[in-house]
């Protein structure tokens, strides 16, 4: 019996693009006496029908051939799918990554029962492990191949930051898609034409109030082979310029992936009729647009490789452990956001997400040991820690500035002898100034080290308490000059 079909599934009832889609998919997933070959299946399409490619790809997937005449291909990624490999477990050692979703299956079996991510502020709020997490991706993989999605076809993932996006941006990479990424507040005009130019196939949104603002644009000057809305409820939408499009929610693409695995568990041989083929490094994972300032945005192409670079070498500056805190509120679309988000699953460190709405209440809800953002947000951070310097007491105002004043110096010290002062010297020193410096600098530091603890103790301390950074460990930020 078709399980997609079967009356006992509760995925029963989802919505299926095309009959071609349902004939595709049955040959894919069960194991029939008869299966059509590829050439035998693009005779039989009718020319008004979408044509797939069957050439075999550099992808992170698996070619599984059943004993039959016709050989079949099953496509899914090899360190994820662990009961589809011999030896599959162990968690890999970061050298042997080949593509950013290799990352899952080492943070599964690290720290599976730890939280790795909190979303409190969408409905319903949402609290997951990594073994959860990892599971979620998988189904949701899964999910995109049952409604027709292919590898190294092009995605548009349209939302803002969320751990649904999340989950969606994983399960497109490792089924070897390629996501286009942009903010669900763009203009639909730069929307459609992020989704043209990048010959992007099908859509994913944040929520209803997006979809019904470029549902007519989009059905009247591109083609969309189906819809995932992210958030929201479908009784939401008013989308009649898209009718008869397959539209699937969330949980519909994680329950189709979900029953589509436990079949395959059940009606695979996994023995000596799987052929592994890892992915590429130099394979493309994403399209981020720039932000069109000064013209119509420009596609950037990032390759796996390109992303676990920054993932790998954050571990020598960022001295993150496993339940640290990380307080995520930038665009996941904007690059250095998405390399740091990745960077903490690695590490076993809990993500939550907040908004600038809600950023101040979670900083002292929350209490986390990082937090990326721009220099807008720190210098607003800054000035509300002024005001309260300002509004003190004469001798209050005095005592801090004072504090403020030997810190700054003992940091200046500090950094020139540890040799991270990069804009003391311009040309490289001789070795006898260098010297000299380190050991002036290591004096002075030595002298003013008393103090600057007892200033964290007497102010820092309540200034940090009333801003919530009370277990801050570092500020990350990008972009504009910080001053």
């Amino acid at each position: 019996m078709n399980p997609l079909t079967a009356t006992s599934s509760p995925a029963a009832a989802l919505p299926l693009p095309s009959p071609y889609l349902r004939n595709r998919m049955a040959t894919v997933i069960t194991s029939p006496s008869f299966l059509l070959s590829s050439c035998d299946l693009r005779r039989a399409l009718p020319l008004s029908l979408p044509r797939f490619h069957f050439s075999p790809l550099r992808q992170f997937r698996i070619h599984c051939e059943a004993k039959t005449e016709e050989g079949k291909i099953r496509r899914y990624s090899p360190h994820l799918e662990k009961p589809y490999l011999a030896g599959g477990n162990g968690a890999l050692a970061s050298d042997e990554w080949k593509a950013v979703p290799d990352i899952w299956r080492s943070s599964a079996e690290k720290y599976g029962d730890r939280v790795a991510l909190v979303d409190p502020h969408h409905d319903p709020p949402t609290s997951i492990t990594y073994k959860q997490l990892e599971q979620e991706i998988l189904n949701f993989s899964e999910g995109l191949r049952v409604i027709g999605l292919n590898p190294d076809e092009k995605i548009a993932l349209f939302a803002e930051n969320s751990y649904r996006w999340l989950v969606s941006d994983q399960g497109m990479m490792s089924m070897g898609a390629i996501n286009v990424v942009r903010g669900s507040r763009s203009s639909v005009q730069e929307l459609l034409q992020i989704y043209k130019h990048s010959d992007s196939v099908a859509l994913a949104v944040d929520n209803p109030e997006l979809l019904n603002r470029i549902a007519e644009i989009f059905s009247s000057n591109t083609s969309v082979r189906f819809v995932i809305l992210l958030w929201g409820d479908k009784s939401s939408l008013s989308i009649d310029g898209m009718a008869g499009m397959p539209l699937y929610s969330y949980q519909e693409i994680l329950d189709l992936g979900r029953e589509n695995r436990k079949t395959l568990v059940n009606s695979f041989d996994t023995g000596g009729h799987c052929k592994h083929e890892t992915i590429s490094s130099d394979d493309i994972a994403t399209l981020i647009y720039t932000s069109g300032t000064s013209g119509n945005p420009k596609a950037v192409m990032l390759t796996h490789k390109n992303l676990l670079h920054q993932i790998i070498n954050f571990w020598d500056v960022v001295p993150a452990v496993p339940g640290d805190r990380f307080l995520s509120m930038l665009p996941p679309w904007h690059a250095y956001e998405r390399a740091c988000e990745y960077f903490t699953f690695t590490r076993g460190i809990e993500q939550v997400y907040t908004t600038v709405r809600n950023l101040k209440d979670d900083l002292k809800l929350y209490q986390p040991h990082y937090t990326i953002s721009v220099p807008l947000v720190y210098e607003t951070l800054y000035s509300g820690i002024q005001k309260q310097i300002s509004t003190s007491s004469a001798l209050r105002k005095l005592v801090a500035l004072t504090f403020l004043r030997i810190s700054l110096a003992y940091m200046e010290f500090k950094r020139i002898y540890e040799g991270t002062y990069l804009t003391r010297n311009q040309e490289q020193p001789s070795y006898l100034v260098s010297a000299l410096d380190w050991l002036w600098a290591r004096i002075f530091a030595a002298i003013l080290f008393p103090l600057h603890i007892l200033a964290s103790k007497l102010v820092y301390s309540k200034i940090r308490s009333a801003i919530g950074i009370s277990k801050v460990l570092l500020l990350i930020f990008y972009k504009a000059t910080f001053q």
